[in-house]
Protein backbone atom coordinates (compact mmCIF):
# COMPACT_ATOMS: atom_id res chain seq x y z
CA UNK A 1 0.00 0.00 0.00
CA UNK A 2 0.91 3.48 -1.00
CA UNK A 3 2.81 5.14 2.05
CA UNK A 4 0.82 8.12 2.05
CA UNK A 5 -2.13 6.64 2.39
CA UNK A 6 -1.02 4.63 4.87
CA UNK A 7 -0.02 7.86 7.23
CA UNK A 8 -3.72 8.79 6.36
CA UNK A 9 -5.22 6.07 7.26
CA UNK A 10 -3.14 6.00 10.89
CA UNK A 11 -4.05 9.40 11.09
CA UNK A 12 -7.70 8.57 10.87
CA UNK A 13 -7.54 5.56 12.97
CA UNK A 14 -5.58 7.60 15.72
CA UNK A 15 -8.42 10.24 15.97
CA UNK A 16 -11.10 7.87 15.62
CA UNK A 17 -9.61 6.06 18.95
CA UNK A 18 -9.08 9.54 20.83
CA UNK A 19 -12.75 10.43 19.78
CA UNK A 20 -14.27 6.92 21.32
CA UNK A 21 -11.45 5.83 24.21
CA UNK A 22 -10.20 3.00 25.08
CA UNK A 23 -13.17 0.50 24.01
CA UNK A 24 -12.72 1.77 19.93
CA UNK A 25 -10.39 -0.44 18.08
CA UNK A 26 -9.28 0.79 15.09
CA UNK A 27 -7.43 -1.93 12.67
CA UNK A 28 -5.85 -0.74 9.08
CA UNK A 29 -5.41 -4.02 7.07
CA UNK A 30 -3.27 -3.99 4.03
CA UNK A 31 -4.56 -6.14 1.50
CA UNK A 32 -1.46 -6.13 -0.46
CA UNK A 33 0.84 -7.44 1.84
CA UNK A 34 3.18 -10.36 0.80
CA UNK A 35 2.27 -12.40 3.86
CA UNK A 36 -1.86 -12.35 4.10
CA UNK A 37 -1.53 -14.08 7.45
CA UNK A 38 -0.11 -10.74 8.43
CA UNK A 39 -2.13 -8.04 7.08
CA UNK A 40 -2.67 -5.72 10.07
CA UNK A 41 -0.18 -3.18 10.10
CA UNK A 42 -1.84 -0.74 11.95
CA UNK A 43 -4.16 -0.67 15.12
CA UNK A 44 -5.25 1.36 17.90
CA UNK A 45 -6.56 -0.13 21.42
CA UNK A 46 -5.90 -3.54 20.59
CA UNK A 47 -6.87 -4.79 24.16
CA UNK A 48 -10.67 -5.03 22.77
CA UNK A 49 -10.03 -8.15 20.73
CA UNK A 50 -6.18 -8.69 21.72
CA UNK A 51 -5.04 -8.37 18.63
CA UNK A 52 -1.79 -6.25 17.56
CA UNK A 53 0.22 -4.98 14.44
CA UNK A 54 1.39 -8.17 12.80
CA UNK A 55 -1.39 -10.82 13.18
CA UNK A 56 -3.56 -11.92 10.66
CA UNK A 57 -7.10 -11.38 8.65
CA UNK A 58 -10.30 -11.17 10.24
CA UNK A 59 -13.32 -13.39 8.42
CA UNK A 60 -14.39 -9.85 6.06
CA UNK A 61 -10.75 -9.70 5.12
CA UNK A 62 -9.85 -12.97 4.59
CA UNK A 63 -13.32 -13.19 2.23
CA UNK A 64 -12.09 -10.11 0.11
CA UNK A 65 -8.63 -11.37 -0.46
CA UNK A 66 -10.06 -14.97 -1.13
CA UNK A 67 -12.62 -13.28 -3.88
CA UNK A 68 -11.43 -9.97 -4.59
CA UNK A 69 -14.30 -8.63 -5.00
CA UNK A 70 -13.85 -5.33 -7.13
CA UNK A 71 -17.04 -3.29 -5.83
CA UNK A 72 -17.72 -4.73 -2.19
CA UNK A 73 -20.26 -2.53 0.00
CA UNK A 74 -19.01 -0.62 3.20
CA UNK A 75 -20.32 -2.85 5.80
CA UNK A 76 -21.54 -0.31 8.77
CA UNK A 77 -23.15 -1.04 12.26
CA UNK A 78 -23.30 -4.53 12.36
CA UNK A 79 -22.63 -6.69 15.28
CA UNK A 80 -19.92 -8.68 16.45
CA UNK A 81 -19.00 -10.87 19.68
CA UNK A 82 -15.32 -12.21 20.50
CA UNK A 83 -14.41 -15.34 21.35
CA UNK A 84 -14.24 -14.69 24.87
CA UNK A 85 -17.99 -12.87 25.02
CA UNK A 86 -17.51 -9.42 24.19
CA UNK A 87 -20.31 -7.66 22.26
CA UNK A 88 -18.81 -4.91 19.27
CA UNK A 89 -20.56 -2.57 17.26
CA UNK A 90 -18.42 -3.05 14.47
CA UNK A 91 -17.87 -1.21 10.81
CA UNK A 92 -15.99 -2.05 7.27
CA UNK A 93 -14.62 0.42 5.17
CA UNK A 94 -13.04 -0.45 2.33
CA UNK A 95 -10.18 1.49 0.91
CA UNK A 96 -9.34 2.24 -2.79
CA UNK A 97 -6.44 3.30 -4.60
CA UNK A 98 -6.02 5.54 -7.35
CA UNK A 99 -7.23 3.04 -9.78
CA UNK A 100 -10.44 2.57 -7.71
CA UNK A 101 -8.48 -1.26 -6.62
CA UNK A 102 -9.41 -2.12 -2.78
CA UNK A 103 -6.31 -1.90 -1.05
CA UNK A 104 -6.65 -1.73 2.82
CA UNK A 105 -9.94 -2.38 5.12
CA UNK A 106 -10.36 0.50 7.61
CA UNK A 107 -12.07 -2.07 10.49
CA UNK A 108 -14.06 -0.05 13.60
CA UNK A 109 -14.65 -2.09 16.57
CA UNK A 110 -16.65 -0.87 19.39
CA UNK A 111 -16.95 -2.72 23.12
CA UNK A 112 -20.78 -2.19 23.81
CA UNK A 113 -20.71 -4.90 26.32
CA UNK A 114 -21.19 -2.78 29.41
CA UNK A 115 -23.72 -0.73 27.60
CA UNK A 116 -25.80 -3.88 26.81
CA UNK A 117 -25.55 -4.81 30.37
CA UNK A 118 -26.70 -0.74 31.70
CA UNK A 119 -29.79 -1.18 28.77
CA UNK A 120 -30.34 -4.67 30.33
CA UNK A 121 -30.40 -3.22 33.84
CA UNK A 122 -32.64 -0.23 32.71
CA UNK A 123 -34.44 -1.35 29.66
CA UNK A 124 -37.75 0.26 30.91
CA UNK A 125 -35.83 3.62 31.35
CA UNK A 126 -33.49 2.97 27.66
CA UNK A 127 -35.19 0.39 25.36
CA UNK A 128 -36.18 1.91 22.11
CA UNK A 129 -37.66 0.43 19.18
CA UNK A 130 -35.58 -1.01 16.94
CA UNK A 131 -35.54 -1.84 13.20
CA UNK A 132 -34.94 -5.29 13.52
CA UNK A 133 -31.81 -5.59 10.79
CA UNK A 134 -29.51 -5.65 13.63
CA UNK A 135 -28.03 -8.91 14.55
CA UNK A 136 -25.06 -10.36 15.03
CA UNK A 137 -23.30 -11.72 12.20
CA UNK A 138 -19.73 -12.02 12.30
CA UNK A 139 -17.47 -14.21 14.96
CA UNK A 140 -14.33 -11.60 14.83
CA UNK A 141 -11.19 -13.87 14.68
CA UNK A 142 -8.22 -12.80 16.34
CA UNK A 143 -5.37 -14.75 14.43
CA UNK A 144 -5.28 -16.89 11.02
CA UNK A 145 -5.44 -20.60 13.25
CA UNK A 146 -8.45 -20.07 15.15
CA UNK A 147 -10.05 -18.90 12.09
CA UNK A 148 -9.04 -22.20 10.53
CA UNK A 149 -10.76 -23.91 13.45
CA UNK A 150 -13.99 -22.05 13.04
CA UNK A 151 -14.00 -22.66 9.60
CA UNK A 152 -13.51 -26.34 10.52
CA UNK A 153 -16.22 -26.57 12.87
CA UNK A 154 -18.57 -24.61 10.59
CA UNK A 155 -17.79 -27.33 8.06
CA UNK A 156 -18.73 -30.26 10.14
CA UNK A 157 -21.80 -28.33 11.35
CA UNK A 158 -21.99 -27.49 7.80
CA UNK A 159 -22.46 -32.09 7.47
CA UNK A 160 -24.39 -31.96 10.36
CA UNK A 161 -22.24 -34.57 11.92
CA UNK A 162 -18.74 -35.93 13.87
CA UNK A 163 -16.31 -36.96 11.34
CA UNK A 164 -15.97 -40.43 12.45
CA UNK A 165 -19.85 -40.62 10.82
CA UNK A 166 -19.15 -38.77 7.88
CA UNK A 167 -18.61 -41.20 4.01
CA UNK A 168 -16.65 -39.72 1.35
CA UNK A 169 -19.27 -37.62 -0.51
CA UNK A 170 -19.56 -35.68 3.59
CA UNK A 171 -16.02 -34.97 3.39
CA UNK A 172 -16.09 -33.52 0.05
CA UNK A 173 -19.23 -31.69 0.34
CA UNK A 174 -17.30 -30.29 4.69
CA UNK A 175 -13.76 -29.67 2.32
CA UNK A 176 -15.25 -27.46 -0.43
CA UNK A 177 -17.01 -25.49 2.31
CA UNK A 178 -13.51 -24.80 3.25
CA UNK A 179 -11.60 -24.40 0.26
CA UNK A 180 -14.80 -21.77 -0.54
CA UNK A 181 -14.23 -19.55 2.69
CA UNK A 182 -10.80 -19.42 2.24
CA UNK A 183 -9.03 -21.73 4.79
CA UNK A 184 -6.14 -23.01 2.05
CA UNK A 185 -5.09 -19.23 2.33
CA UNK A 186 -3.73 -20.32 5.63
CA UNK A 187 0.11 -21.80 5.94
CA UNK A 188 0.26 -25.16 6.33
CA UNK A 189 -3.70 -25.49 6.32
CA UNK A 190 -3.48 -28.65 4.28
CA UNK A 191 -1.88 -30.83 7.10
CA UNK A 192 -4.46 -29.60 9.42
CA UNK A 193 -7.52 -30.48 7.29
CA UNK A 194 -5.75 -33.67 6.28
CA UNK A 195 -5.46 -34.57 9.67
CA UNK A 196 -8.97 -33.75 11.22
CA UNK A 197 -10.77 -35.59 8.50
CA UNK A 198 -8.32 -38.62 8.11
CA UNK A 199 -7.35 -38.63 4.65
CA UNK A 200 -4.69 -37.93 2.81
CA UNK A 201 -2.97 -34.42 1.33
CA UNK A 202 -3.20 -36.38 -2.34
CA UNK A 203 -7.57 -36.95 -1.22
CA UNK A 204 -7.48 -33.20 0.16
CA UNK A 205 -6.37 -31.71 -3.70
CA UNK A 206 -8.10 -34.37 -5.28
CA UNK A 207 -11.40 -33.21 -3.26
CA UNK A 208 -11.03 -29.49 -4.27
CA UNK A 209 -9.33 -30.55 -8.04
CA UNK A 210 -12.96 -32.68 -8.57
CA UNK A 211 -15.04 -29.01 -7.37
CA UNK A 212 -13.19 -27.03 -9.77
CA UNK A 213 -13.53 -29.54 -12.24
CA UNK A 214 -17.39 -29.73 -12.06
CA UNK A 215 -17.13 -25.86 -12.16
CA UNK A 216 -15.79 -26.31 -15.39
CA UNK A 217 -18.19 -28.12 -17.19
CA UNK A 218 -20.91 -26.10 -15.62
CA UNK A 219 -19.62 -23.25 -17.13
CA UNK A 220 -18.99 -25.03 -20.28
Amino acid sequence: MDSKRLEMLKQIAAALAAQFGPNCEVVIHDLTARDPERSIVFIENGHVTGRRAGDGPSTVVMEQLLHANEDPKDHLGYLTRTPDGKILKSSTVYIRDGRGRVTAILSINYDISALLMVENALSGLLHTAGTGQEKEERITVLNVSDMLDDLIEQSVALVGKPVALMNKDDKVRAIRFLNEHGAFLITKSGDKVARYFGISKYTLYSYIDLKQEEKRHEQN
